[in-house]
């Protein structure tokens, strides 16, 4: 699915020199993307595009807060957000480097649509743990997790028999 916000930029016709562009993402654009832990958010980026005759070069800056689960209590968590990224686009049929800040487009290319690069920018700059502070999480769900329930609580068997692979195990520590 494509996101509903308009990242295309239409190079052809532009004259070598910079241009500025002001994007804000919302829920529209990462819904699209399907991802569960990168659900909504508000991301303003700048991007400027410095045009030359055989080059484009595009250096993003952004900065907003996503909606993401909690590492610890699975709660919803708003984590902020915020970088700067630089994406050097050539011409050219043939691809000639495998560094994942250039891009190569075919001579006849006349736009360049900006999306993934932005939506990826915003996925890498999230935290790699991200937990509410400290007293912020949902109680009732730590209370679960650290079997300290109601519902966790397990009732000793009391039928009379153990289970004989622990009988065995038993013997062997005894040993």
């Amino acid at each position: 699915m494509k996101p509903k916000i308009d990242t295309v930029v239409q190079f052809s016709g532009l004259k070598p020199g910079r241009y500025e562009y002001d994007y804000t993402l919302d829920e529209t654009f990462f819904e699209a993307y399907e991802n569960d832990e990168l659900r909504e958010g508000k991301v303003n980026f700048r991007v400027v595009l410095e045009k030359s005759e055989r080059m484009l070069l595009f250096t993003f800056s952004f900065n907003g807060k996503v909606k993401s689960i909690c590492d610890r209590c699975l709660g919803e968590i708003e984590v902020p957000v915020e970088g700067d990224a630089t994406l050097c686009v050539k011409f050219s049929d043939t691809e000639t480097t495998d560094d994942e800040n250039v891009v190569f487009l075919p001579e006849s290319a006349y736009k360049i649509d900006l999306a993934q690069w932005m939506y990826e920018y915003v996925v890498v700059s999230m935290p790699m743990q991200r937990v509410h502070p400290e007293g912020e999480c949902d109680a009732e769900m730590l209370q679960y997790i650290n079997g300290t329930s109601e519902e966790n609580e397990a009732e000793p068997r009391d039928d009379g028999e153990s289970d004989p692979r622990w009988a065995a195990l038993k013997v062997l520590l005894e040993k």
